[in-house]
Order: structure tokens, then C-alpha cells, then sequence
């Protein structure tokens, strides 16, 4: 959710006002960093899990308010659509048996909800993109009543002069439409994976992170259908781009400094770079004034909430001790718990791995080709055809099963990972990459087999889901 905020309109000293605050706490935080003061310690990981509430007919169901009523766990919260839950764990030390405290934990929290969304004649679901979603479904009048969502969706309007935000993606099949409203966002449901690094090693983090971005869109693949059309195997990324552009440029991805989007090139300085881009480039969009001290960074960190590169660095201030993370957003939620702490360990895993190589990444793959692999893979899957390291150029399935899976092993060996605490997640992975059988793949081979028919499609995807079983084992 990021941080709450209590108006939804601001005026121009107000912006005035937020801009001075944002320059001394971007000062402030280089002076920390150039000064050694950021926290260093054995990283440490957690995630944040969105999902659907569905109803008995395969529609979404705007019930996120009357199921938080039903419990009292701090670790649910709402999102931007009132269909849709945020699920967050704790943080846990990339040691030991991290894996299955992490999946007991999201299972039990799953199971809280599912009981709570029960009561209410709704289920839960995990996937990128609920398959039955239609454009009707998605207005401001099933928006959460936050001033966080109404206030963003009044000021990305008020930057665009009003102007409609316009959707356009070609895939499979074409689609095209435009939105007076951030709703479009509201479709999109992922699995956010946080890693907290030690301030030297941060760049490493994250330009192996960028590189990896590639092989954890694909190998996650969820999001295949979009009111009906069948478009990306990753369709949240385009959707999701084109969701909060604050302009007809960032629509169509023409420049780096779009308000999602891979970014402008690979992390340096601690990441120092991209806070100093977020104050230089990226206008305001929730001037909201906090009476905290600079060395909160409230400011800072509320204007880095409202800017979604696909690798996020993140500040946060614990106990007077600014710790520096690494948001890894590209994945799709679901399709189950087993799936879901499959990829975190596989991306866990490979990071460390490759963050460890002596090379810097931008000697060993240069910027616009890690983004071009990523686009790549969002669009095709496990069968995009991406250029690795030393100009390899193969299907990205490929570069999984041989290079990146055994790198993910050696890198959650190095941090201390117990083998039988990794191999069960990992094997998930290589089995699902070995038959193409992403989430993605299933539910477009379900309607191949089937019929369009998206509410019977979301049905049988909840049913498969619900026996806990990988996708990569659902039949059809």
C-alpha cells in the first residue's frame, strides 16, 4: 500500500513546500551513504503477494472491506480495487531454512483470508491478470475510499491536462482502449520480492537483478488474457506501463524515464543515482507534508512509492538505522503458494549468484539488451529468444535449465541456504521450465481446449489452484 496520506488535494505551496523537503532528505541520504551510516548486515528477504477476490461465478468480487473486517491481521491490507488483497510476510534471513518458514507463513495468512472472503461468498485467487475481468469492471466506483488511491488518480489526471490515459498492445491479438482513470493498474496482480543488501554491494544487487528480470517475467508468466483478448504471456507489464503515464511519451515507452518501465541503465553509488533521478525527472505526484524529522525520509520515500521501475531500490528507517533494499517487481502473483516460493528462491538464488561475479554487469551485458530481454520474455514466455553473456543468443527456457538454475543453487548455497530447503523450490522451477508449463501456458491451452469462455476459465484455474499442486502439474 506505501505510505497513507490524509488529503486528496494539494495546492502549489503545498508542491513548493514537498520539493525543498525531498531536496534535503535526498542530501541527507548521500551524506549518510557517503559517510558509511546506511545499515549493513546478511541480507535479508520478505514479500508482498496481491491477489483477487473472486465470486462463485468467476467475476471479481469488490468485498477487500468487508473481509478486512473479519480479521485482525495487520499483514492483509487492501489495494487500489476494492477485488483485490495485498498478502505480507515477515523478513527473514537469507540462512537456513528460509523457503518453507515463508510458505507455512503465506499458507496460514492465505488461509486466514480464504475463510474471511468465504463468509463473504468469495474466494481468493493468484494469477497476474484475472482472466474474466472485463473494462466494465474496472471504474472508480470499485476504487478502495483511501485518499492515497483518490488523491494519485486526481493527480495523474491533472499532469496528463485531463487528457485520456490510452491503452494499446499488440500481442496475439490487438487491444485498444483509453481510460479516464488509474483503474487499468488495478488489473495488475504480482509477487514483490524485497531484498535488503549491504550498501557496497548494492549496484551488484541490483544490475544482476535487471539481468534476471528477463528469466523471472518469463518463467512466471501469468497474465496471458485481458478482457478477453489474448495478448502477452506476461500482459501486466504493457498493461501496467500504460496504466499511470503521466504522458503520451511514457505510454509508448520513448524515453527511460517513464513512471513504470525497466528504467534508465544499471544502479551505482548505493543506488544514490536513482533517488537523484526521482527528485530531478519525475514530477510530483502526492505532495503530501509529514511533520517528521529529515531523517525519516518520509518525504523521499512517499515520492519513490509513486514511481514503479520493475527494480525499485527502497529506504526505510528502522530504529534510527536507514536500510537500503531492493524491490524485484516483474513476477506474477500465483498461481499457488508452492509456485509462488518457487520463484522467490529461484530469483533469490540466481541474484546472489550473479551479484557475486567479479565483471561489472555492464561489461558483461549492456543495458539495452537486458531490456530487451525483458520485453522479450513478457511477450513469448520461456520461448523468447534473449542474448546472454558473451553474445549467447538462445530460447530463454534454454539459458533457465542451463545457466541460470544451477547458478540459483551455488547462489542460495553461498548465503547459507540449507540444500533441502532449496532443492524442493528449485526443482519446481526446473520441472515447470522443462515443460513450458507456465500459468500462462495452462490457462491459454485451457481455452484452446475449452473455449473462451474467461468466468469458466477463472473456475477451473481456482479449482487446480486450490489443491495446492504446482501449475506445472494441472491438467487440463
Amino acid at each position: 500500500m506505501g505510505q497513507k496520506i490524509a488529503q486528496t488535494h494539494f495546492t502549489r505551496d503545498d508542491f513548493a513546500e514537498f520539493r525543498r523537503r525531498l531536496k534535503v532528505e535526498t542530501e541527507l541520504l548521500r551524506e549518510w551513504i557517503r559517510s558509511g551510516s546506511l545499515a549493513d548486515e546478511h541480507p535479508r528477504m520478505g514479500l508482498e503477494l496481491e491477489a483477487w477476490l473472486v465470486d462463485g461465478e468467476g467475476l471479481p468480487a469488490p468485498l477487500n472491506e468487508q473481509v478486512l473486517d473479519r480479521v485482525s491481521d495487520p499483514h492483509i491490507e487492501n489495494e487500489l480495487a476494492l477485488y483485490n488483497l495485498e498478502l505480507n510476510t515477515g523478513v527473514y534471513p537469507l540462512a537456513g531454512r528460509p523457503f518453507s518458514g515463508l510458505e507455512a507463513e503465506l499458507a496460514g495468512r492465505l488461509g486466514v483470508a480464504e475463510a474471511a472472503a468465504g463468509e463473504e461468498g468469495a474466494r481468493i485467487g493468484l494469477m497476474g491478470i484475472l482472466p474474466s475481468l472485463r473494462e466494465s469492471d474496472l471504474t472508480v466506483a470499485s476504487m478502495t475510499p483511501s485518499p492515497r488511491y483518490m488523491a494519485l488518480n486526481e493527480q495523474v489526471l491533472a499532469l496528463r491536462n485531463r487528457q485520456p490515459l490510452q491503452l494499446e498492445i499488440d500481442g496475439v491479438e490487438h487491444l485498444s482502449t483509453e481510460r479516464f482513470d488509474v483503474m487499468l493498474e488495478a488489473a495488475t496482480t504480482s509477487l514483490q520480492l524485497h531484498i535488503q543488501v549491504p550498501p557496497a554491494r548494492a549496484a551488484d544487487y541490483f544490475n544482476a537483478a535487471v539481468v534476471l528480470s528477463a528469466a523471472t517475467v518469463g518463467v512466471a508468466a501469468n497474465s496471458p488474457f485481458l478482457f478477453g483478448r489474448r495478448l502477452w504471456e506476461e500482459t501486466r507489464i504493457p498493461l501496467f506501463e500504460q496504466a499511470v503515464a503521466v504522458t503520451a511519451l511514457e505510454r509508448d515507452r520513448a524515453g527511460p524515464l517513464a513512471r513504470v518501465g525497466f528504467g534508465s541503465g544499471y544502479g551505482r553509488d548505493a543506488l544514490y543515482n536513482f533517488f537523484v533521478e526521482n527528485r530531478q525527472h519525475h514530477p510530483l505526484l502526492l505532495p503530501m507534508l509529514f511533520d517528521t524529522p529529515p531523517e525519516q525520509l518520509a518525504h523521499l520515500r512517499l515520492h519513490n512509492g509513486t514511481i514503479w521501475r520493475w527494480n525499485r531500490p527502497l529506504v526505510e528507517v528502522v530504529e534510527g538505522r536507514c536500510h537500503l533494499r531492493m524491490e524485484h517487481r516483474v513476477m506474477a502473483s500465483g498461481p499457488t503458494m508452492r509456485d509462488v516460493v518457487a520463484n522467490a528462491a529461484f530469483f533469490y538464488g540466481a541474484v546472489c549468484d550473479l551479484a557475486a561475479e567479479a565483471a561489472p554487469m555492464a561489461e558483461r551485458l549492456p543495458f539495452h539488451l537486458a531490456e530487451r530481454n525483458f520485453y522479450q520474455a513478457a511477450r513469448y514466455g520461456l520461448a523468447a529468444e534473449v542474448e546472454w553473456f558473451g553474445g549467447q543468443r538462445g530460447l530463454l527456457g534454454a539459458l533457465i535449465q542451463e545457466r541460470l538454475l544451477p547458478a540459483a543453487r551455488r547462489g542460495l548455497a553461498r548465503m547459507g541456504v540449507a540444500e533441502g530447503d532449496a532443492a524442493p523450490y528449485l526443482d519446481v522451477i526446473a520441472e515447470r521450465t522443462a515443460r513450458g508449463a507456465t500459468g500462462a501456458a495452462w490457462q491459454s491451452a485451457w481455452v484452446e481446449r475449452h473455449g473462451r469462455d474467461m468466468a469458466d476459465l477463472t473456475l477451473a484455474y481456482l479449482e487446480r489452484a486450490a489443491t495446492g499442486e504446482p501449475v506445472h502439474r494441472w491438467p487440463l
